[in-house]
């Protein structure tokens, strides 16, 4: 068995930017010659998350409604009043989505369902640039 860490970087659009980085991790995979294992894919930075979706144009539109109406953006955050930044609801949506996810795989592809993508989904309120780290454990 062996462990390694890679990393890539996405640049975004901000406010709700969602992102399919799938090839991305299972290129990745190949190109380090694994084969079967886990692949736990993290953003660092505390207004950004990952999961998986289905990336299609109606989810793409549902997911950021979905956050809108859990965490608003046009309320006004403690956060916001210590920093002044405005991104309070960023930082909320994040922690609420988490930063990292992890799926296995199995002959050089991920073992992901037939409609399932990994996302990075981009909550702060302006452009950035995101560093992707996948940590490879398999053989």
């Amino acid at each position: 068995m062996k462990i390694e860490t890679h990393s890539f970087e996405i640049s975004t659009k901000g406010f709700n930017d969602i992102i399919d980085i799938t090839s991305n991790v299972e290129k990745l995979i190949v190109q380090n010659n694994f084969s079967e294992g886990s692949a736990l894919v993290f953003v660092s930075g505390a207004t950004a998350g990952i999961t998986t979706i289905e990336y299609e144009p109606g989810l793409l539109k549902d997911y950021p409604e979905l956050m809108e109406k859990l965490i608003p953006s046009n309320k006004n955050y403690h956060h916001d009043n210590t920093w002044h930044d405005g991104n309070g609801f960023s930082h909320l949506r994040a922690s609420l989505q988490g930063a990292s996810f992890t799926v296995p795989f199995k002959d050089k592809k991920l073992i992901l369902g037939t409609w399932q993508q990994i996302i990075l989904i981009d909550f702060d309120n302006r452009p950035r640039k995101r560093k992707i780290t996948v940590q490879l454990i398999g053989e």
